[in-house]
């Protein structure tokens, strides 16, 4: 520890690596890092005798994550912040402090009420329509830079005499009238998901409808809304309003800090790679088609973005676009949102079994990097439909 004197013989071992590798650091910084949990305090020796206090060295794992804080710290970096950028580059970052900063992600209220986990979730949704009635901020549907893609995308289309989707897929889309969607209505809706956990099938169809409207029909959304037609399928996962019953009941945010505090690390690690790698994959499909766009000439990125635009690989391009700004904990969010979905994967698998997840493969169903976090379910060889033979 430091004194008046200055820094201790041990901070002063951090403090001239640091030097060595470029970085300034303090004696103050030290003990702001220690305050925060991000670095472990010195480890005391022996004692020098006659009052004269103790040696002390720093913990062996203090000396790269001096060089790693050093390196993020700066104006505006939260502890939470500087703890998960630390973490995603593989230093010893404490546990305890690397599972609040994923609970502490999950900070998002529902907007128009006081988030008393005790209200009941419905007098909370009323609190919100009334909040939504008097110009509360709505979510937003497509953002405009893919409404500006796909618009330009229809117009090609439309000049072509070109259909997407081809006839055959759009053929599978039985309720192509299904029910608009308002940003009020999308508002609403997102957030009965987030406190009651999920939503009925339909609801679920007219949300993917409303997300992709420059489309004029939806086999995806199709599939889910017809679900409860096949009845062995309903009776296993579906519960008596049409909801997903493997879903977890109850505010979607308690499970998520519950994933933050029992995950494994090397769990959270994987998600928050597969969710930075999935943001970048996204951008730069927008830059790439973007460029044809502008060249005139349809390619690669074009057939990617209308293959994708319906499915997970769409969604994702539209979260993307929604966080202009990026932050650590946004990213520590969508990792446990990546870890509740396959969690949901897997219990959705053991319900029934057989489910066709080779389907995943098909090229633009899934961003490519949730195609490798889902790898393991994905390469399971499909269920036989060929009548068992004596």
């Amino acid at each position: 520890m430091s004194s008046r004197k200055g820094p201790s013989a041990a901070d002063r071992q951090l403090i001239d690596h640091a030097q060595r590798h470029g970085f300034t650091v303090t004696a103050k910084q030290l003990a702001t890092w220690r305050r925060s949990m991000l670095l472990p305090g010195n480890i005391l020796g022996r004692g020098l005798g006659r009052g004269r206090g103790r040696t002390s060295r720093p913990a062996p794992e203090s000396f790269d994550l001096v060089l790693g804080l050093a390196s993020h710290a700066g104006t505006g970096k939260r502890p939470s912040d500087l703890a998960l950028l630390l973490f995603a580059e593989g230093l010893p970052v404490p546990e305890m402090t690397v599972r609040e900063a994923f609970r502490a992600a999950v900070a998002f209220t529902v907007p128009g009420e006081d988030d008393n986990p005790e209200r009941d979730p419905e007098e909370r949704l009323d609190r919100l329509g009334a909040h939504l009635s008097v110009g509360g901020q709505v979510v937003t549907l497509v953002p405009a830079r893919a409404r500006r893609i796909d618009e330009r995308v229809a117009r090609i289309l439309r000049e072509a005499a070109s259909a997407w989707p081809p006839a055959e897929l759009a053929d599978l889309d039985h309720k192509p009238e299904s029910a608009s969607l308002t940003p009020e209505g999308a508002t609403l809706t997102a957030y009965g998901a987030t406190l009651n956990g999920s939503l009925s099938i339909d609801e679920i169809g007219i949300v993917l409808r409303a997300l992709a409207p420059e489309l004029p029909v939806n086999p995806i959304a199709s599939l889910v809304e017809t679900t409860g037609d096949i009845p062995d399928v309903a009776a296993q996962i579906l519960n008596t309003d049409s909801a997903l019953a493997f879903l977890p009941s109850g505010d979607v945010r308690d499970h998520l800090r519950h994933l933050a505090h029992t995950a494994p690390l090397g769990n959270l690690a994987a998600a928050w790679d597969a969710a930075q790698r999935v943001r970048t994959w996204a951008l730069n499909l927008c830059e790439r088609i973007e460029t044809e766009l502008e060249a005139g000439r349809p390619g690669e990125a074009f057939e990617e973005w209308l293959r994708g635009r319906q499915t997970m690989s769409g969604l994702a391009v539209l979260e993307a676009l929604r966080d202009r700004r990026w932050s650590p904990s946004k990213g520590a969010l969508s990792a446990l949102v990546l870890l509740f979905q396959r969690e949901q994967f897997d219990l959705l698998d053991g319900l029934v079994p057989g489910c066709q997840w080779h389907l995943l493969k098909t090229p633009g169903m899934l961003p490519p990097p949730i195609r490798d976090l889902l790898k393991d379910l994905i390469d399971q060889e499909p269920a036989s439909t060929e009548p068992v033979t004596d």
